[in-house]
């Protein structure tokens, strides 16, 4: 549906998400991992899905390169490699602008390898310092005689700002196909533009103000992403899931908690990506009508 909305690709994690990408998709053609590959088992099996697919990747050290080289030096086309920045996320990314221009030229004299541009995963509110490390960093690079065919960039919390940032030429939204309540919390969306939600049973009504649920950390999981409590009970702002166990969710409230052993209840989870992980299916829900046909997670535990 991306692609069909005017998305020149895809982009990936992992290789055995890129594998399932493929399986499940004639149109997916055109993958991007954001990811450092390494490792013999998963260079060989990145090998494979090159001759499948258009294939680029990124690197952020001498030793990922290296890597990438050996595996592609044989290869009959080489294999795109962007150099990743750090841009404010304190993540994976060469930390300077000089650091990607060294290894731009590194990728450019390896074997089996072509330089295909720059990536960044920037934190929220993050464009400026996008634009000035880009900028910088292109400047160095293209004194080189070497160009920059692509400055792709990333985020769902800020996408509507990503024109403040226009030295990138590419943007990669994800978490926007779901949304979820630390998407909301930052103003990106609304409750009703959360399209995943967890469906829960009431298992226990111990007290006036307290209530369990069948879903707790295997459902849910553990990410906060800064917030206050472990989901967004839809219709009930005064409850609290203030607790998870396994498979126990706590609900607790200011005043009476109002629900019944039995009731089900509908929770937007704060980060929705981790929980789609974590189920084989979904069911699909239109103007009241939930589709018979569970839709399967593909890359459901594709962790390699």
């Amino acid at each position: 549906m991306q692609l069909e909305a005017g998305a020149v690709g895809i982009t990936c994690q992992k290789v055995s998400e890129a594998e399932a990408m493929i399986a499940g998709s004639s149109a997916i053609r055109d993958i991007l991992i954001t990811y450092n590959v390494v490792g013999q088992q998963k260079l060989q099996r990145l090998r494979l899905l090159a001759d499948k697919v258009t294939l680029s990747v990124v690197a952020d050290s001498a030793e990922v390169i290296d890597g990438l080289s050996e595996a592609f030096a044989q290869a009959e086309k080489p294999l795109t490699v962007l150099v990743e920045c750090n841009t404010g996320a304190d993540r994976c990314g060469v930390s300077t602008p000089k650091d990607a221009e060294a290894l731009a030229a590194k990728i450019v004299a390896a074997p089996g390898l072509v330089f295909g541009g720059l990536m960044t995963y920037p934190p929220a509110g993050g464009e400026a310092a996008v634009e000035r490390f880009m900028t910088e960093a292109k400047s160095l690079i293209n004194a080189r005689g070497v160009a920059v065919p692509v400055i792709t960039s990333g985020g769902t919390p800020t996408m509507m700002h990503a024109a403040e940032a226009p030295v990138a030429t590419e943007y990669r939204p994800g978490t926007y196909v779901y949304n979820d309540r630390s998407l909301v919390a930052r103003g990106s969306c609304g409750w009703d533009d959360c399209a995943l939600t967890v469906v829960a049973t009431v298992v226990s009504v111990p007290a006036e103000n307290r209530a369990i649920i069948d879903a707790g950390s295997k459902i849910l999981t553990s990410d906060l992403l800064g917030l206050t409590g472990c989901g967004h009970v839809l219709s009930r702002n005064d409850i609290l899931i203030d607790q998870l166990s396994e498979e126990h969710g706590r609900f607790v409230s200011d005043g009476p908690i109002n629900l019944r052993v039995g009731e089900k209840v509908r929770i937007v989870p704060n980060h929705a990506c981790v929980v789609t992980n974590m189920v084989d299916s979904l069911f699909i829900a239109r103007d009241g009508n939930i589709s018979p046909k569970p839709l399967p997670v593909l890359a459901r535990g594709k962790l390699v």
